[in-house]
């Protein structure tokens, strides 16, 4: 169908946002780096540890990029499933509905639509991610004092974007047989959340089970 292709294109080019590089020859490239070599090890409860020596701080800043990239392409891949019509709410199963406050624009909770949520809640980690009081990429320049709070606030956003894509379209993840890629990066997004104790545990509710069973093997 022509017509919803050229809608939903329009609308993922909006919704796709644009990658966050970290500098190359910078320190955080450096911990990139050192973190996609560990994860090559197959290895995901070592691939989250800090490293050795390194400041925490950069460590969930540089992995908090590293999740906003990759939720941004998977979600992506389906955003021509993911519409006003199929979701007029953002919602992850019939218990769990979010409504979208950023606390500075929209100050009371909005209900919206998934697609319009999901582009509000990427706008914002990005505006986030892009803000060097908040996330310096410079050597030297310190992470501010709420930095912590700010990296929980994204990670908890974040997590309802992959919350939406298994509860409402993973009938179209698995057409695409992108099954194993979304599962590779929701685990290694939730050892890296538990080992530094980012997201509380009634917020993971919406995909309890699927963590127990994603975690239970490597127990």
């Amino acid at each position: 169908n022509i017509r919803s292709l050229v809608c939903s294109g329009s609308r993922s080019s909006k919704t796709f946002k644009p990658k966050k590089n970290i500098p190359e020859g910078s320190h955080q490239y450096e911990l990139l780096k050192h973190a996609e070599a560990t994860l090559g090890s197959g290895n995901l409860r070592m691939a989250v540890m800090l490293p050795d020596g390194e400041d925490l701080n950069e460590w969930v800043a540089v992995n908090t990029v590293d999740f906003f990239n990759q939720i941004n392409m998977l979600y992506g891949t389906i955003t021509d499933f993911c519409t006003e019509e199929s979701c007029p709410v953002m919602s992850a199963g019939p218990k769990y509905e979010y409504h979208w406050a950023d606390g500075t624009n929209i100050k009371k909770p909005i209900k919206c639509s998934a697609p319009k949520y999901i582009d509000y809640l990427m706008t914002w980690v990005q505006d986030q991610l892009d803000d060097e009081t908040l996330f310096p990429s410079k050597i030297g320049v310190p992470f501010p004092k709420n930095f912590m709070s700010v990296a929980k606030t994204i990670l908890k956003r974040l997590f309802r974007v992959y919350a939406h894509i298994y509860h409402q379209h993973f009938d179209p993840v698995i057409q695409l047989q992108e099954e194993a890629h979304l599962n590779t990066s929701f685990k290694h997004f939730i050892f890296f959340v538990q080992e530094f104790n980012l997201i509380d545990r009634r917020e993971l509710a919406p995909l309890q089970e699927l963590i127990e069973k994603l975690t239970s093997k490597d127990r």
